[in-house]
């Protein structure tokens, strides 16, 4: 088992964790927020932020709310994460719900979670206003983030807040003082798909502040550092690493206005640290490639990489010099990228490293809290999701004759189960404890972990071969001027598959690299590329059709390609 690099303080849950570092950190920025005055920032102090979630909390309680499921939903905001804490500290179990869903959607997960309160940003008064109508949920209550105070039977969260002050000095001490099972459900998570096939993830306290304080324990984060929140908050990646990681930590969080201004808040806030999924890091990295290549300066990069990394032999590191530009454009503080959800661009991780800014890849999935292994401060090897986190054990279930099999899990970050599921849920935990990634990996002789593809993605040709999607994608992915793929196998006569590929191309990049603007001559000009690397690989994982667009895949609100969708549109 993997041994913690740093010492850590230890959390029984998540009120223990807000307690426990009130003092530690009371007078340090939480949240930062623009004001009207370019370069003048508001902060709300890690002390207001509990004291805001306790008087929120105190309320939640005396409006009957006590151990009831409580729904949130919205943009990532300051309200988010005080409703998301007021309720899990010691009011009831908290349920994020993913804020790109349709109404229908929206509808069926709140049936099926129970939930009697639920708060909400103005996007979604008219769902409410629907669901008030139809009166078909368990909703007593409607909590709006953005009214002032309470109007027409919808609650404000700001009045209610307020008011919970006001029962606090009133000497109501019902949530302060209010006892947490650990070991209970205290967080409902809904996995990525349709109503009809998404699970109801159930996670306990001990759940996450384990994965928190593994975390810690192998990557250094301090009250100085500054986290860019992007990924959607409802997801349980953002929600623990970016933000009760950072939190218990002593750190701030800034939010993303958008992907367009990812650039710009990251130099406006100081951002030191930021948590995405591949894709984005990839794209950041091409954009670096391309303006330097612009700026006729790459192959005096590539030079400066080789001497800056012959001197990191000898424990100098002179990247933040050589590469001044780079990190000024990008503000000048960022220091720590971590991906994860899907595989990353070995190419792009070495990049950004060799740049002298340090790219971790990790691995997770909602059921472990998400967090399982990552690369460290310590433990790095480029195209590895790095080492299973201290606290845990993981190893390979029949392995084949390359060592692959799948990925298991066992540990006290392990859900309870799938909520009112008990079929499923005894499918992925077995009785022995040990958790059923559904992910195929390998791990080497030094513990590090290489993710192959999902077990339910393979496709098995009918020579016994086994064909990788995500492996293919990799390649492909790298060919100039092409953004995503969807490597998959149709069906043929004699029962076998053929591997086909939807390749997606960026229309401005083909013309700019390329000249060529003809659909035509941008499939011929991709099939040559990948012709190229059908010779590097063996004849039976070759491509051998294609189809090219310049639409985006279907996906998930954390960029992963749903594949059952994508399916339906090539075959």
């Amino acid at each position: 088992m993997r041994q913690p690099i740093y010492n850590f303080m230890e959390f029984k849950d998540i009120k223990d964790m807000l307690q426990k570092t009130k003092t530690l950190y009371a007078d340090r920025p939480a949240y930062i927020f623009k004001t009207d005055k370019e370069g003048v920032f508001n902060q709300i102090t890690h002390k207001e932020l509990r004291d805001e979630v306790d008087y929120l909390g105190t309320q939640l309680i005396n409006m009957g709310l006590k151990n009831k499921r409580i729904a949130v939903i919205g943009e990532n905001r300051y309200e988010w994460g005080v409703a998301y804490l007021a309720i899990v500290t010691g009011t009831g179990v908290v349920v994020p719900l993913d804020k790109a869903l349709p109404s229908n959607e929206i509808e069926n997960l709140i049936i099926r979670s129970e939930v009697e309160a639920i708060f909400y940003s103005k996007k979604y008064d008219d769902i409410m206003e629907e669901l008030k109508e139809k009166n078909n949920t368990k909703i007593k209550y409607f909590i709006s983030m953005d009214l002032e105070e309470n109007s027409n039977n919808i609650y404000s969260q700001k009045q209610l807040t307020k008011q919970g002050k006001k029962l606090i000095e009133e000497g109501n001490r019902e949530f302060i003082d209010a006892e947490i099972d650990s070991e209970k459900m205290g967080i409902m998570l809904f996995t990525s798909g349709t109503t009809s096939t998404s699970k109801a993830v159930m996670l306990s306290h001990k759940n996450i502040v384990s994965n928190i304080m593994d975390i810690t324990s192998v990557i250094k984060v301090t009250d100085k550092d500054r986290f860019l929140s992007f990924l959607p908050l409802h997801h349980t990646f953002e929600s623990t690493v970016g933000f009760l990681f950072p939190i218990s930590r002593g750190g701030a969080i800034a939010f993303c206005e958008g992907i367009r201004h990812i650039a710009d808040n990251i130099k406006e806030y100081k951002i030191t640290a930021m948590i995405s999924v591949p894709i984005l890091f990839e794209n950041m990295y091409k954009r670096i490639i391309k303006q330097m290549e612009k700026k006729g300066k790459l192959e005096t990069a590539k030079k400066g990489i080789k001497i800056s990394n012959f001197l990191l032999k000898f424990g100098i590191d002179i990247r933040k010099k050589i590469f001044k530009e780079i990190h000024e454009n990008l503000g000048g503080n960022l220091r720590l990228l971590v991906a994860g959800g899907a595989a990353m661009d070995s190419e792009a991780e070495k990049g950004f490293n060799d740049l002298g800014l340090t790219m971790y890849q990790g691995y997770g999935l909602t059921e472990t809290s998400p967090v399982v292994s990552a690369e460290d401060d310590k433990y790095r090897k480029i195209g590895s999701i790095g080492k299973a986190f201290p606290s845990l054990d993981v190893k390979i279930d029949n392995p084949n004759e390359e060592g692959i099999g799948e990925l298991l899990v066992k540990g006290p970050t392990t859900m309870l189960g799938y909520y009112n599921n008990e079929e499923a849920t005894k499918e992925t935990i077995q009785e022995d404890g040990w958790l059923h990634t559904g992910d195929l990996a390998k791990i080497d002789k030094q513990g590090y972990i290489f993710i192959t593809g999902r077990k339910k993605y393979v496709i098995v040709l009918k020579n016994g071969k086994n064909i990788y999607p995500e492996e293919l994608e990799a390649l492909i992915n790298k060919i100039e001027g092409i953004k995503e793929s969807f490597v998959y196998g149709r069906p043929e006569d004699d029962g076998d598959y053929k591997i086909c590929c939807k390749v997606v191309y960026d229309k401005e990049l083909i013309k700019e690299i390329y000249n060529v603007e003809d659909k035509n001559e941008i499939k011929d000009l991709i099939w040559k590329e990948i012709k190229k690397i059908n010779k590097t690989m063996p004849p039976y994982k070759y491509i051998r059709d294609i189809i090219v667009t310049d639409e985006e895949l279907i996906k998930t609100t954390t960029q992963k390609i749903k594949r059952h969708e994508e399916m339906k549109t090539v075959t």
